[in-house]
């Protein structure tokens, strides 16, 4: 039997998630940014980064490893690159408040890169690109956790990295191309998630502590085992490059890392806005963005498949959809959501449509 999924209206849910971080001693500012960015990943359809996520933020909040008030450290300020300590700030306002800075900061010269050290969990990467490339400018975010192991090198078997993943947002003349990947097949969170409903990985996306491919999320969550690189057992050097190029953009560039033994949930984060107009212009780089997507959508299917998508696509159906019928969050988000609505005093909406 499937599981009953209701739906929210957008602003209520906002507003709701908004509230329920208030409550629980977050600034404003900070609640305002932490609600858009779940409440975003809902609509757009990244559930395992959603209002899922509210139980796991309170619960950091009580337990002081997430600070709910306070300002990043300027550690180095070089106009058109930043580094910051992060001071275990929430993550999606801290990802937004250096956005916004390398925006205006690109405008001026043509690139800007802002990296944080000592983050709080930052969400979904993809809800963060519209931002940008409404202003028709393109944006690279990805992060890494280096207090989190749950990804083994490829050829090892030994949980080393996080999923690490790198987003990309390019503006075309329609909706923009917005790619969210990440260098193993799946992500944690989702692993957790599908085990707590006792359902399996679609395929083996596992390695057990001795080596052996699994589709039980259980060798992952409680056996010591790992999450496979992208690319698998076979061409899982792939993702395993991926992990270490984002180490080295994140980690590697803020300056601390695994080579510190970092406790908590100690994420590193690279930002980079660039701005097509200080390069070959905004009007040849949209001609070109727009051509390529094009020649995409329009490349013949394999016999009997759908038609090709560019990424983005799909996000952009589903936040369509979410505005117009209402957010969807299935019963599993809505019950701990109730819980913390019960322990906080703040009402959640009620659903307007249920399926």
């Amino acid at each position: 039997m499937s599981e009953s999924v209701g739906r929210y209206e957008y602003d209520a849910l906002l507003d709701y998630a908004q509230r329920l971080f208030r409550a629980a001693g977050m600034e404003e500012d900070k609640a305002r940014s932490v609600a858009w960015v779940l409440v975003e990943a809902d609509l757009i359809g990244h559930a395992t980064h959603g209002l899922a996520l509210v139980p796991v933020y309170l619960d950091a909040l009580r337990k002081g490893i997430m600070s709910p008030s306070g300002e990043p450290e300027v550690i180095s300020d070089r106009g058109a690159s930043m580094a910051w300590r992060g001071n275990m700030l929430p993550g999606g306002w801290l990802v937004l408040k250096a956005l916004d800075l390398c925006v205006s900061r690109a405008a001026n010269y043509g690139t800007a890169t802002c990296v944080i050290d000592n983050s709080q969990h930052i969400g979904a990467l993809a809800v963060y690109m519209k931002r940008v490339t409404d202003l028709g400018m393109m944006a690279i975010i990805s992060s890494s956790t280096s207090s989190s192991r749950g990804v083994a090198p490829y050829g090892g078997t030994k949980p080393l990295f996080t999923p690490n993943p790198l987003a990309a947002g390019m503006p075309t003349s329609g909706d923009p191309i917005v790619l969210d990947i990440s260098a193993s097949i799946t992500t944690i969170n989702y692993a957790r998630q599908l085990h707590k409903r006792g359902e399996r990985f679609p395929q083996p996306w596992a390695l057990s502590a001795g080596g052996e491919p699994s589709d039980d999320p259980d060798v992952l969550v409680n056996q010591g085992g790992s999450l496979l690189p992208v690319g698998g057992m076979d061409h899982g050097h792939k993702g395993y490059s991926m992990a270490l190029l984002v180490e080295a953009m994140t980690q590697g560039l803020g300056g601390r890392g695994r080579a510190d033994a970092t406790t908590g949930t100690y994420t590193s984060v690279f930002i980079q806005v660039l701005d097509p107009a200080a390069f070959g212009g905004r009007e040849g780089y949209v001609r070109q963005m727009d051509w390529l997507a094009d020649a995409c959508r329009s490349n013949p299917p394999v016999p009997g498949g759908k038609p090709v998508r560019v990424p983005g696509d799909r996000a952009a159906v589903n936040r369509e959809e979410a505005l117009r019928n209402g957010v969807p969050l299935r019963q599993s988000i809505v019950e701990p959501l109730l819980a913390a609505s019960q322990q906080l005093g703040v009402e959640m909406p009620a659903a307007i449509a249920a399926g």
